[in-house]
């Protein structure tokens, strides 16, 4: 029986790795965070002093441009790039200290299925060294409705009002 091109994709770009988010719970990423949903992911690391706390401010912003749909339709996940130094309980302050709402989860999972997730979502430099440094990680958002197919990136320092309508589009 052919695949149909939902599946392709998924099998391609949407791991189904445990996943651990900030509230403590353990979920697998596509059936249970991704599969049905309109999704927003970013990358960032709780030591990170660059572009991780304006990035997550600036997803403070486009959370609270689109709050009617947060949590119902529209779900935004952050997923640390270092989950051996970032815990759940570090994971936990660091969303209550951005005042992170329902429908945001700070995720984490082992290092190799983080890795996994980052070059499968696209996060990645195709320079090897740029790539291997994680302070140069791409600040980036990357969007997408599921069961429509449709995904996109944007830059992390655009306005919130850019990357809020930008999201819309897939919704």
């Amino acid at each position: 029986m052919p695949t149909s091109s939902r599946e392709a994709i998924r099998k391609r770009y949407l791991p189904d790795i445990v996943v651990q988010t900030h509230e403590g719970k353990h979920a697998l990423f596509y059936q249970d965070l991704v599969k049905d949903r309109i999704v927003v992911f970013n990358f960032m690391y709780l030591s990170c002093e660059d572009t991780c706390p304006t990035t997550l401010h600036t997803l403070m912003d486009v959370h609270t441009l689109l709050r009617p749909r947060i949590g119902r339709d529209l779900f935004m996940y952050s997923i640390t790039l270092d989950p051996e130094r970032d815990s759940v309980a570090a994971l936990r302050k660091e969303a209550r200290s951005h005042g992170v709402r329902p429908g945001w989860l700070f995720l984490r999972a082992a290092p190799a299925d983080t890795e996994l997730l980052r070059r499968k979502l696209g996060f990645v430099s195709s320079d090897p060294k740029v790539d291997a440094n994680k302070s140069a990680h791409a600040a980036m958002v990357r969007f997408g409705n599921e069961p429509r197919q449709l995904w996109s990136m944007v830059s992390a320092s655009a306005s919130p009002e850019a990357i809020a309508r930008a999201i819309r589009w897939v919704v």
